[in-house]
């Protein structure tokens, strides 16, 4: 056996060993390794492997088709006294790559391996301290396993480990992903994994705080916020905050906290009821787990009008403890003209404080007389920008007299959460909504804004964001710029590498991402002015996907103007202002069509109904089966539809007799003077005016509980992690959970132990059990898990039992007042874990309303699931799933 080599600073605590014992390459595809597809699991996992250079393991990508063990040096180690790195590169020349290539293109190029070292701690005591894992989805320290990490390198939310002196075991998973690595250079793994000494108690997990600048010496919007993490071994309470400065002006938004109170939310006080109600603790405070980061919302104010910073004490306990410490934490403030970007910070809907840069239009705005209102112009950013870079704010000086709003959103991170989809485009939305009121903070006396008037733009990952908006928000879109976008995630990199699998459970997987797949929904775009534009010789996202999707507009009816830049690749300095680009926002700007647009012949096209809005005043409410499109084709008062259950009609538009399907629907019989939607629905062959009728033991399926898993991340409030009581097996994974809802969205999340599930909190609710320790929410609800295993009512009514050979699942289920619960069930805790890696994390990986895993999941991917698929709008088990019988 080769040892693995240390190098011990003897003035440092820390270190990691010099060489890594490597085992690959193994196939993996696209986004799938949160399924498992791990073939080392068939053997026990590479945690229960011991080197050994002899060793040979199947795999169908390097000569001979088998990989080894390899020794491999790492890049780079260094070590200081209170901190530790090492950087990896592994790579493998065994492999030919570029042929691979030519047949697969760049899925070819993604394959997976692990890495085992060493970490040296020194002394005498536990140390306190924080691992980042960037470019790393999963781990091992030891025997605990982590699955998560940091692919993106966020360093937002480290784990958090107490280690002993000594040698402790590091087993890493090593993912090459083209998204993430790039799909040109060689398909080397390049990963960093950095130890850093924690103070063992609270501490920021990022230093300043999250706030708005001061313009023309007035304060944007006075919510902030501040990340915290837990770095201790016991659950820390957050009781007050308060200015430093003396005789500064300030105010909290809540409930009075002995003159002080924080931005919480009802979870918190639960929290609080559930563990601690000792020592006087304060009902309306936040609680932090041991290893948890969470954010601290609270309102901020100048303490004089030419302040250069602000500064505050947050005052926290231990629980159960009487003893009050103060951590302090400033912020220099940024002063700046109200007519340059500046940043403005308000409410995301999960409940935490997020930010954009806000263009005001300037004094010499070329606009129309008469214009009082103007449109916003949405500038989406590309993948691992932040929205404050003058990378992004300073893309459209050249156009600074615009006759718009310019908002550049951060979607939350800089990867906008989930690529502008679901969390991100919340994110758009809510800062579009916070433009009025920055009005009145700041008492703008020039034009105003009306925000139901968009004109989107964005280059790559953005670019593809505003595909999404096009085609899900079509109703919004005055016009729309694409520059440089991907048509859909599958056609960036193909998903053909995957482990084997049944082809319902590959149509599964594809359905879950149906509104992401923007080259099947062009048809949404017609009526829109499109101006598309690409760089010829894109090498990052390839020219093909906007002349693929300029190809689908004129298939649709529809059509855009198409711009390919000669000799130009995916980034340039005047990519977002070329002239044919700086004429469109100018023309779009001068645009004066009556939105929603009143359209004579249309169509309709819908993955989820969650996600979609209105076009020509109709909207798809339901679906029939939500595994599979649904279409509505209008012309005229005739509408079509395809595998649609009920629609709303705009009363505006929609005053007079429709024929669907070939009923006639006197929709002025059904119009009311609040002037609301009028909803009609299918019921067998037969259309009707109303909402479906629904019987008391099978609840309808709520707007914000449609979609796939992925709908549990229109949370309205933070997140609500619940363990059962007494399980402490399980409080690990749900420290997890929250990390990874920090990591990857920079979420909120209140970790309970509770049995019961909680009434008065708003937000959506992720519940752990092992067991039979999950209690039924509806009697008669179509999957049910016990110590026995798990039991599905599939469409026909009959009930598959799937006993010792479940050993997870996942599934969605509905709360009052249109929440989600996601419940994660394990027959053990090692069947818990697996189950906990499919809570949507990275986009991409297409996780269905529910799934069952067996234990051959781990290695074979979804193909070893036995059972997944969607819930109806009763939430019933839809005949396109997958429910094995046997």
């Amino acid at each position: 056996m080769a040892p693995l080599v240390s190098r011990k600073d003897n003035s440092s605590l820390f270190s990691f060993n010099s060489t890594w014992q490597v085992l690959g390459p193994f196939q993996i595809g696209t986004r799938e390794a949160t399924w498992g597809a791990d073939p080392l699991e068939y053997v026990g996992g590479f945690r229960n492997l011991s080197y050994d250079p002899k060793a040979t393991f199947r795999s169908s990508l390097p000569a001979n088709g088998t990989a080894t063990w390899n020794i491999t040096n790492a890049v780079q180690t260094s070590s200081s006294p209170g901190a530790a790195n090492a950087s990896l590169s592994v790579s493998y020349s065994n492999v030919d790559w570029d042929f691979l290539k030519v047949v697969y293109g760049w899925a070819a190029v993604q394959y997976q391996a692990w890495a085992r070292g060493e970490i040296i701690v020194g002394g005498n005591a536990t140390q306190h301290v924080i691992l980042h894992t960037d470019a790393i989805l999963e781990y091992w320290i030891d025997d605990t396993h982590y699955f998560g990490g940091d692919f993106y390198s966020f360093r937002k939310a480290p784990s958090v480990l107490h280690l002993k002196p000594g040698a402790h075991k590091i087993d890493l998973r090593l993912v090459r992903d083209v998204r993430a690595f790039g799909g040109i250079l060689e398909p080397t793994i390049d990963v960093i994994v950095d130890l850093q000494r924690a103070s063992g108690t609270l501490e920021l997990a990022k230093p300043g705080i999250l706030m708005s600048d001061v313009v023309d010496g007035t304060l944007a919007t006075p919510v902030g916020s501040v990340y915290l993490r837990n770095s201790g071994e016991e659950t820390i309470e957050i009781v007050g905050i308060q200015p430093s400065n003396v005789g500064a002006s300030f105010s909290f938004v809540g409930s009075d906290l002995s003159s002080q109170s924080l931005i919480t939310s009802d979870t918190d006080q639960l929290t609080l009821e559930q563990t601690s109600d000792h020592g006087g603790h304060n009902s309306t405070s936040t609680v932090i787990a041991a290893g948890q980061t969470r954010p601290l919302t609270f309102n901020v104010s100048l303490p004089t009008h030419n302040a250069s910073s602000v500064a505050y004490n947050i005052t926290y306990r231990i629980v159960n403890s009487t003893q009050h410490f103060t951590l302090p934490v400033s912020q220099m403030l940024n002063h700046i003209s109200v007519y340059r970007p500046h940043k403005i910070t308000y409410f995301h809907p999960g409940g935490i404080v997020s930010y954009a840069m806000l263009r005001p239009p300037a004094k010499n705005a070329t606009c129309h007389s008469g214009q009082t209102k103007l449109p916003v112009l949405l500038a989406l950013h590309g993948a691992g920008l932040e929205a404050d870079s003058p990378m992004v704010t300073g893309a459209l000086d050249p156009v600074s007299d615009l006759c718009a709003w310019v908002l550049f959103p951060t979607g939350v991170t800089p990867w906008s959460g989930d690529d502008w989809h679901n969390w991100g485009f919340a994110d758009v939305e809510t800062a579009i909504d916070a433009i009025p009121t920055w009005i009145q903070n700041v008492g703008w006396k020039g034009h105003s804004v009306d925000t139901n008037r968009w004109i989107v733009s964005g280059h790559s990952n953005g670019g593809q964001g505003t595909w999404h908006a096009l085609t899900q928000r079509p109703e919004y879109v005055l016009a729309a710029a694409p520059v440089s976008g991907y048509a859909s995630i599958q056609n960036y990199v193909p998903y053909v590498l995957w482990q084997p699998a049944d082809p319902r459970r590959t149509a599964i997987i594809s359905a879950s991402l149906n509104s992401y797949r923007h080259e099947m929904l062009m048809a949404n775009a017609r009526g829109i002015p499109i101006q598309q534009q690409h760089g010829e010789i894109d090498d990052n996202v390839p020219a093909y996907n906007s002349r693929l999707l300029s190809q689908q507009l004129y298939l649709a009816g529809t059509n855009s103007s198409y711009n390919e830049v000669k000799s130009k690749n995916h980034w340039w300095d005047t990519v977002m202002t070329t002239p044919e680009l700086v004429d469109f926002y100018y023309t779009a700007t001068r645009n004066q069509d009556v939105l929603p647009r009143s359209l004579e012949d249309f169509s309709i096209l819908v993955g989820d109904p969650g996600d979609m809005g209105s076009k020509g005043g109709i909207k798809v409410t339901y679906l029939k089966d939500p595994g599979q499109y649904g279409r509505a084709d209008a012309k005229g008062r005739t509408i079509k539809t395809s595998n649609v259950l009920s629609l709303e009609f705009d009363p505006v538009l929609w005053n007079e007799a429709v024929t669907v399907n070939g009923h006639l629907l006197k929709l002025t019989e059904a119009a009311t003077s609040s002037g609301s939607p009028i909803s009609v629905y299918a019921s067998g062959n037969t259309w009707s005016i109303g909402t479906p009728q629904v019987e008391t033991t099978s609840p309808q399926r709520h707007q914000r509980q449609l979609g796939s898993m992925t709908a549990i991340l229109r949370s309205q409030g933070p997140f609500v992690i619940r363990q059962p009581l007494g399980s402490a097996n399980t409080s690990h994974l749900a420290l997890q959970i929250s990390r990874n809802l920090h990591q990857y969205f920079q979420a909120d999340a209140v970790i309970i132990s509770a049995y019961t599930i909680p009434t008065n909190v708003t937000g959506n609710v992720i519940t752990l059990a092992i067991g039979s320790s999950l209690e039924p929410l509806q009697s008669d609800f179509s999957i049910r898990v016990s110590e026995s295993g798990v039991s599905i009512r599939d469409h026909q009514g009959q009930h598959q039992e799937y006993e010792e050979e479940a050993r997870g699942a996942a599934f969605l289920r509905p709360l009052d007042g249109g929440r989600l619960d996601l419940v994660l069930w394990g027959a053990d805790e090692e069947g818990l874990r697996q189950a906990t890696r499919v809570v949507p994390m990275l986009t991409g990986v297409g996780q269905p309303d529910f799934v069952v895993l067996g234990e051959s999941a781990k290695w074979r991917g979804i193909e070893g699931a036995l059972a997944m698929g969607f819930f109806d709008s009763r939430w019933e088990v839809t005949a396109s799933s997958v429910v094995e019988t046997g």
